[in-house]
Formats: C-alpha cells, structure tokens, sequence
C-alpha cells in the first residue's frame, strides 16, 4: 500500500525574496485571504541577501517559514527535486518556486537614484504619489521626461498619462541625470526631495521638465532555469502558463523571473496578484497530489 501524503508534510521552496516571493508567502502563511484554502506546510525562503529587511523579518518570523539568508539557490535537480544553494546546502521540496526577479540590462546611469524609475506594474502606484508632490509644487500639470524604448517605457507613458503628467519620450540614452535646484520654482530646500528634473547626453545637450522616469529594459534572472531544464522566452524569462507553472512539474516561476505570452511577467501582474495566482495553483495541485495518493492507496 501507497504511503498517503499528509497535509502537513507539503514543503514549498521559494527561491528569491523580493517583493514577489514575501507576497507569495504572505498569501500562503500569513492568512491574507480567508477566502484562499488554508496552507498547512511549510515554507523555505533562498534569500540571495545577507541583509534583513523588516519585511522579510516579520515572515520569518511566521511559524511556517524558514528564511535562510545569504543563501541563494544555484541548482536545481529536477528528477530529485532537490534545491542546491551556492555553499552547497541542499534543500528538498514538493513544489518549487523561482521568484529570482531581473537585473538592468545596462549599467546604472550616474544620478539614476534621484529619478523615478519604472520596471514593474507595482512601480505605478510610487510613480503617482510623485506626480502629485510635483503637481503640488509647480502649481500645474507636470511636463515628465521619460528615457526607455521597450515594454517598460510604453507602459511607463500611459502611467504618467493617466496621472496627468505630460511626458516627453527620448530613446536615446543620457549620460547623467539631475536634480532640480529649486530655484526656478521657489522651492527651496523642498525641491531634495522630489524627483530630479532634467537628463543630460554625451553631446552636451540636455532635456528638462520636472520630473524624470527612467524606463529601460531589465532581464530576467534566469540562471536556475538550465540545470532545471526549464525552457526560456526570448527575453529570458523562464516560460510559464496563464497559472505560472513551468513545463516542469512541480517548478513554478513568479515576478520577474518569469515571462508570459512573450512578456516579463512583471509587466504583466503585480507582485500580489502574482502571489495569488502562484498561491492557488499550489494549494490545488497539492490537493490533487492528496486525491492520487487516496486512489494509489
């Protein structure tokens, strides 16, 4: 007679901890939903950070959770379905989760940090708090100038569009970006922390407005795909369905690490939604597992 796998003994490894996977194990073991089926395995986070940010502290804090910080995923043996990190700690799952998220595709331009930037659909909703602290200050719909020419970009304008802002698009890439001194405005000391203004380029010429987004494109943290034999998108995310499983059983991919219908998926679904939709095809497809392990039994 077939051994009948209990509920408790469902483990999910999640490799990554960004925003998508501290959504998904908010959704798994932080009771978020009523309405979802509730989880009652457990959950291991392959952190690639040895830094604890506070939201990643409170889910480890969950008694579910098991966060192991510095130490990323490296390999993948799918027939096993065991995780290997890169100190060589092996992790055994029934369901596995890529959550690795993207890297910019080029180096960061110098005072990119004083701009807004937009990668995901979660970017949107900072971007709007922006806008209206601009809006606020210059006393007018905002002229925002937008560097990016991909996906991001196209979603990027009619973000800025819809929040009132008037943008002006350049595919051609600055060489520096730059803070608004405030003195134009009146603004003063306000103005350090508002977005910056203006962009400059190699020829010396420059664009100003009074906010600056920078949209280009990212690519997806792919390197676990190989060893897994996951198969990639063009744009090297690692191809999911509508429901975020890989072709692999038991392997799924969120956030950015992930790519749907020829799209980063998280141009396509916000870090939450994402984490529903992963959430509830893990509770169904350990479901089922449950089902055949009665029928085998």
């Amino acid at each position: 007679m077939s051994a009948i796998p209990s509920a408790p003994s469902l483990h999910i490894v999640i490799a990554g901890a960004g925003p998508a996977a501290q959504a998904l194990v908010r959704r798994l073991a932080g009771g978020s939903d009523s309405r979802q089926r509730p989880f009652h395995g457990t959950i291991t986070v392959l952190s690639n950070r040895d830094e604890c940010p506070d939201a990643l502290l409170e889910l480890a804090e969950l008694p579910q959770v098991s966060v192991r910080f510095g130490q990323p995923a490296s390999f993948i043996d799918a027939d096993a379905r065991i995780v290997t990190t890169v100190d060589g700690m092996e992790f055994s799952y029934d369901q596995l989760v890529i959550a690795t998220g993207s890297a910019p595709a080029l180096p960061p331009v110098p005072g990119a940090e004083s701009s807004l930037s937009y990668s995901t659909i979660d970017d949107a909703a900072h971007i709007g708090e922006a806008v209206k602290d601009v809006t606020r200050l210059v006393g007018r719909r905002p002229l925002g100038i937008l560097v990016g020419n991909g996906p991001a970009a196209g979603q990027a304008e009619a973000v800025l569009r819809a929040r009132g802002v008037r943008p002006v698009r350049t595919t051609l890439r600055p060489t520096a970006v730059v803070r608004s001194t405030g003195t134009e405005t009146g603004a003063g000391a306000e103005a350090s922390r508002l977005p910056a203004t203006g962009i400059l380029f190699e020829d010396g010429s420059s664009m100003n407005g009074d906010l600056v987004v920078l949209a280009e494109e990212r690519t997806s943290r792919n390197d676990l795909a190989g060893s897994a034999g996951l198969p990639t998108a063009p744009d090297g995310g690692i191809s999911v369905g509508r429901d975020l499983a890989t072709s692999v059983p038991g392997i799924w991919a969120i956030g950015d690490a992930a790519s749907c219908d020829g799209l980063r998926l998280g141009l396509l679904l916000s870090a939450e939604s994402s984490a529903m939709l992963c959430a509830s095809g893990l509770l169904l497809s350990a479901g089922q597992d449950d089902q055949q392990g009665l029928i085998a039994a």
